[in-house]
Parts: structure tokens; C-alpha cells; sequence
């Protein structure tokens, strides 16, 4: 199939390797514009784009896709390369640009997405984190038929994953980006053998998985200790779970972290124990213990380590 293939970070990546060791046609991709990257702030080109022009494929980097919008000329100028692939079909997956009606109307079997949920629960831009953090069994991901609403097409192929206690945002990405890529070679092959059935979303369990903030970093613990726990594994590693421990300015990035039995006679956020084994750090209902360490400007430490150059 001719597939015209849109998506930017290491997740679309992994579908765009796989439709092309498939076999498919892709004569255009589209991909975010280069974005500055580590301390020099060097400008970067995604993921996609890398594999893209490993492979050969024409690249299309339009800061949007509206033809009314801000920037005109980038949508008239990916529209262009659109028309001049002539796609059957369009594959979407992480690409960060909202897709016009135009751009959804261009192929004739229209644009399919990879979205890594099983809808209609975790509608949006963080389906991964929320899911960890909501204390899910399981997650998963969704072929859908996309069409003008927020995540809202008819679902076409779906794969669950249970999620692990062991399970972080980023170990998690990584098996439902490997899920995605082998469900979509499945979703195009059963296209082509027109064996694809479309099945709208049910109107019950609608959740949305709200964007990602800084401001959610800092550790709560006037809140659970499972609650506390889910959150350091559903922001490992973006944006981080921190808190701040007596004796040093800066906060500290917790990277794991564990809830434990009982209930201390302390206060949410006192240290009550410190050790090779962990610290120890009441909250609402219990203790959370804290396995994994950063201070600011240093790197993960084991707790063992990190108690060494630290004394509460």
C-alpha cells in the first residue's frame, strides 16, 4: 500500500521501521520542525525524521497543517507534497500537529492512528502516564479511523497490556510502541484484504489523559502512599516526581519509590527512618520509601549511595 506516514518522537518511529519492513510504499513523511536539543540547545531532527532520510523518504516539516492558520505557506506547502505522493492511505502516530479536514479527506481510506490506550478511556495527549497513575490494570493500544474530534473515530483494531507494578512511564512506552508497530502492519494488511471493521467508541468510560505539567513534579504527601508510588512510576521520566530533603537547596528527583504497611505517628512529609534501605516518608495513610535518588546537577543514586553524601 501507498502509505504517506506522519509522527515525530522514538514511538512513531518504531510503526514507521515496521511499515516499511512490511513492504509498503512510503513516499513522503510528515515530522514536527527540528527542535534545540540538549545544553547547546543544537537544533535536532526527531526520531522520524532520522529514520526518514535513512531510508531515503522526502520529508515534510510544516509548523501546521491549517491552511487559514499562522502559517499559511508551511500547510500549502505540505498540502503540495500530499497531493504529489498520491496516498491510499495516511498512518498517524505521536505527531504533535492537529490534522485539518483536508489532510483527513486527501487519502482514499483516510488517516489511521496509533494511540496508546484502549479507548475510549484515555482520550488525549498522556494516555501512558495517566494510566499509571490512575492505578489501571491494564492499557494497551487502539487502531482508530480518525476523524475531526479528540480521539474520537471508530476504533479498528485493539491489543491490551497488563500494566505491571514494576511498569514506568518510560518501560511502558517502550512496549506499546513495539505493540503499535506490529498492530498497524496487522490494521494495513487486513485494509488492503478490505477485511478491515470499523466499530464506533462506546459513549461510556470516556476519560481524557490530561498533558503533562511541571507543576505536577512535586510530590503531594498529603496523599496516599500508593497514590505517591504510582506517580514517581507515571513520571519516570517526564516530568519527574521531586521533593525536598532538609540540608540541601535544591529539591531532589525521586526515581523510584515504594509504598509501605503501616502508619507512622508523623506528619505527611516527615523523614521518619533513613537507611541503606531507604527513606522513609509519612503520608496521608502509610509511609512511601524512597528507592532512587538525584540531586540537582548530580546523577541517580541507589538510596544506599545516595544516603552516604546526605544526612537527614
Amino acid at each position: 500500500m501507498r502509505i504517506v506516514f506522519a509522527g515525530t518522537p522514538e514511538f512513531a518511529r518504531q510503526a514507521l521501521d515496521a511499515i516499511l519492513a512490511a513492504g509498503h510504499q512510503v513516499p513522503l513523511v510528515l515530522t514536527q520542525p527540528d527542535r534545540p536539543s540538549g545544553r547547546g540547545l543544537k537544533l535536532m531532527p526527531s526520531a522520524v525524521k532520522q529514520a526518514a532520510q535513512a531510508a531515503g523518504i522526502p520529508v515534510c516539516q510544516p509548523r501546521s497543517l491549517r491552511l487559514d492558520g499562522k502559517y499559511p505557506e508551511d500547510a500549502a506547502a505540505a498540502r503540495q507534497a500530499l497531493l504529489d505522493a498520491r496516498p491510499e492511505l495516511m498512518v498517524v502516530a505521536a505527531y504533535g500537529l492537529i490534522l485539518p479536514e483536508w489532510v483527513l479527506a486527501l487519502p482514499e481510506r483516510g488517516c489511521f492512528n496509533i494511540h496508546a490506550s484502549l479507548l475510549p478511556r484515555w482520550r488525549g495527549a498522556a494516555p501512558i502516564q495517566r494510566a499509571i497513575e490512575a492505578g489501571d490494570a491494564q492499557t494497551g493500544i487502539t487502531i482508530m479511523q480518525m476523524d475531526q474530534g479528540l480521539d474520537t473515530g471508530d476504533m479498528l483494531l485493539a491489543r491490551a497490556l497488563p500494566i505491571t507494578p514494576e511498569h514506568t512511564a518510560a518501560t511502558l512506552h517502550d512496549a506499546l510502541a513495539q505493540m503499535g508497530a506490529q498492530a498497524i502492519v496487522e490494521a494495513v494488511e487486513a485494509a488492503e484484504a478490505n477485511a478491515l471493521r470499523a466499530t464506533p467508541q462506546p459513549a461510556e468510560g470516556v476519560t481524557y489523559a490530561a498533558k503533562l505539567e511541571k507543576s505536577e513534579a512535586p510530590l503531594d504527601f498529603t496523599q496516599p502512599a500508593e497514590q505517591l508510588a504510582r506517580r514517581v512510576r507515571a513520571f519516570n521520566p517526564v516530568p519527574g516526581s521531586t521533593m525536598r530533603l532538609p540540608g540541601l537547596a535544591d529539591p531532589v528527583k525521586v526515581w523510584r519509590a515504594a509504598a509501605l504497611p503501616g502508619r507512622p505517628a508523623a506528619q505527611p512529609g516527615d523523614i521518619v527512618a533513613v537507611g541503606a534501605e531507604g527513606v522513609d516518608v509519612a503520608t496521608a495513610d502509610g509511609v512511601l520509601r524512597l528507592l532512587e535518588l538525584q540531586k540537582a546537577g548530580g546523577k541517580r543514586q541507589p538510596v544506599a549511595a545516595f544516603v552516604q553524601g546526605w544526612q537527614a
